[in-house]
């Protein structure tokens, strides 16, 4: 798995959870859920992403995007 796929994994995972735990557990979950989409939008016109320089620090090979 590269640094592009993990990122893109991850933000999926942190979507849905933030969905589920918000019509399971608090509505306001759904702050989660729209942390992560600003995230990644920001992102898309930045090119900087947290997340992405975390899994560079694990040792997750780069990918295209993410460079």
């Amino acid at each position: 798995m590269n640094l592009d796929r993990a990122v893109l994994a991850f933000a999926g995972i942190v979507v849905l959870v933030g969905a589920v735990l918000s019509v399971t557990v608090n509505p306001w979950w759904i702050a989660l859920t729209i942390f992560a989409g600003l995230n990644m939008l920001q992102a898309s016109f930045t090119g900087f992403c947290p997340a992405a320089m975390i899994f560079a620090k694990f040792g997750v090979k780069e990918g295209c995007a993410f460079r």
